[in-house]
C-alpha cells in the first residue's frame, strides 16, 4: 500500500535519484522545487511539482496541507554545483540557515497537515572527536569553531527539529560524502555514499517505520552503519537502473 509523500528539495542530487524509487514503489509523490523550470522534469519522473521556497512560511505551509502527506520527506540542501570551493563559504552559511529556520518551517507544516512521519537528511562527519567508529549515540561536535561551527551548529538545529517534533515520528539520515550522479563527483573521501544508496536508505525509512538517527554510508572506519543494515536492511551497493 503506498504512502502520501511530500518531498522537499526534489530536484537535489538525492532528491531527483529518489522520485523514481518512491514512485517506482507505488507511492504518491508531491515533490518541491524553487525553480518552476525544474518542475516539468519533476512531472516527468512521475512526481506532482510544486514551486516553493521554504522559507516562505505560509506558502510552505499551504503546500504541504494541500498535500495531505502521511509521510514528509527533508532532502533540502543550498550547495554550489560540485561543490565549487570559491563558493562554498557563503553556501555553508546558507545551507545551515536551511537547516534550522527551512526544518523548524517544514515541521509546522508537517504538523499542520497531520503527517505522522519525518524524515531527513544529515551528515555523518560532524561527530565531536572521539574513538571511532562513531555511533549514531556518540555526540555530536558543539564545541566546533569557524566554518565547520557553522555547519555543526545547522545540523543539530535540524536534528534536535526533527527529532524533537512530536506527535511526529522524527527519522534522521546521516549520510556519508555523496558521489555519483548528479553530485560532480566520482568518488569521496571516507566516510562515502553513493547517491543512489543515499536515495534508498529514504525509500527503506519510508517502508520500514524506524525512527531516530541512522549513519548511512559505505564500510569506513569512522562512522558504524549496521544499525541502517539492521533496522533497515539497508545496501551501500544499491543503484538505480539506468
Amino acid at each position: 500500500m503506498g504512502h502520501r509523500i511530500f518531498l522537499a528539495g526534489a530536484s537535489g542530487a538525492i532528491g531527483r535519484r529518489l522520485v523514481p524509487q518512491l514512485v517506482a514503489a507505488g507511492h504518491q509523490v508531491t515533490a518541491t522545487t524553487r525553480q518552476e523550470a525544474k518542475a516539468e522534469n519533476l512531472r516527468a519522473l512521475g512526481a506532482d511539482p510544486v514551486v516553493v521556497d521554504v522559507f516562505d512560511a505560509n506558502a510552505l505551509r499551504a503546500a504541504v496541507v494541500a498535500a495531505k502527506p502521511e509521510i514528509v520527506i527533508h532532502q533540502l540542501t543550498d550547495l554550489p554545483a560540485g561543490l565549487d570551493p570559491s563558493k562554498m563559504a557563503e553556501a555553508t552559511v546558507r545551507n545551515a540557515r536551511i537547516r534550522d529556520e527551512g526544518t523548524r518551517n517544514l515541521v509546522e507544516s508537517a504538523k499542520a497537515a497531520g503527517a505522522n512521519r519525518l524524515i531527513a537528511q544529515s551528515i555523518a562527519w560532524v561527530y565531536a572527536p572521539g574513538a571511532e567508529p562513531h555511533a549514531e549515540t556518540d555526540p555530536l561536535d558543539s564545541d566546533a569553531v569557524g566554518g565547520r561551527a557553522v555547519s555543526v551548529g545547522g545540523v543539530i538545529a535540524l536534528e534536535k527539529h526533527v527529532l524533537g517534533s512530536s506527535p511526529i515520528t522524527g527519522i534522521v539520515l546521516r549520510y556519508g560524502h555523496l558521489y555519483g550522479p548528479g553530485t560532480g563527483a566520482d568518488s569521496a573521501a571516507e566516510p562515502a555514499v553513493h547517491v543512489d544508496a543515499a536515495a534508498y536508505a529514504a525509500l527503506l525509512a519510508v517502508e520500514r517505520g524506524a525512527q531516530g538517527a541512522f549513519n548511512v554510508a559505505e564500510p569506513n572506519r569512522h562512522i558504524a552503519t549496521d544499525k541502517a543494515v539492521g533496522e533497515l536492511g539497508w545496501r551501500a551497493g544499491f543503484r538505480l537502473a539506468e
